[in-house]
């Protein structure tokens, strides 16, 4: 009974520190959202997550579903380990696709990311510490997954990944448009 009532305790203490986002799931278990949530800002706090990876995360019933690209094969297993310390979570489906290693895959990345981060109608993410725009390149092809603020941006980007070069087969663009209505 002691326990229950000093983790109440606690639990309220949290509760006036987080705000009343965390008041709305007071006393009831983590949600699938709250999961979600959680374990997206864990991934970005990860040090060593970068514009070379892409993750995607689903939850069901407790079960983070990780999935996407990762630039290391060390960075599935860390991620898995990362999503696995989250409260609430009951298992981990890691989903992650390593991408091969390859100095020539290396290259075109930065070559990329250059070409997207020195346009001036995009410079401004480059300035972020994990610039929304992520490039993914998987044995020559480049793919660009992430979201920009207008239409424009997205194809902006993808004339300047195309411009890169070395890349086999055109760019394939995933980007979302986080306001489809605003012009830049």
């Amino acid at each position: 009974m002691k326990y229950k009532l000093i983790r109440n305790l606690s639990m309220a203490t949290a509760l006036i520190f987080s705000g009343a986002a965390a008041a709305a799931t007071a006393g009831r278990s983590s949600t699938d959202a709250d999961i979600a949530a959680r374990t997206a800002h864990e991934v970005r706090m990860y040090t060593r997550y970068t514009i070379w990876d892409n993750i995607n995360i689903g939850v069901r019933d407790g079960v983070v579903e990780l999935s996407g690209q990762v630039s290391q094969p060390f960075k599935k297993k860390d991620l898995e380990r990362i999503s696995l310390r989250v409260p609430g979570v009951t298992g981990v489906a890691n989903r992650l696709e390593v991408l091969p290693l390859s100095r020539f895959d290396d290259e075109l990345r930065v070559r990329v990311a250059r070409a997207l981060y020195r346009d001036p109608v995009l410079s401004r993410y480059g300035i972020q510490s994990v610039p929304p725009i992520h490039i993914i390149v998987n044995n020559g092809h480049v793919t660009l997954e992430g979201v920009v603020n207008s239409e424009m941006e997205k194809n902006v980007a993808t004339l300047r990944a195309s411009s890169a070069g070395l890349s086999f087969g055109p760019v394939i663009n995933n980007l979302r448009v986080e306001n489809p209505k605003t012009k830049s």
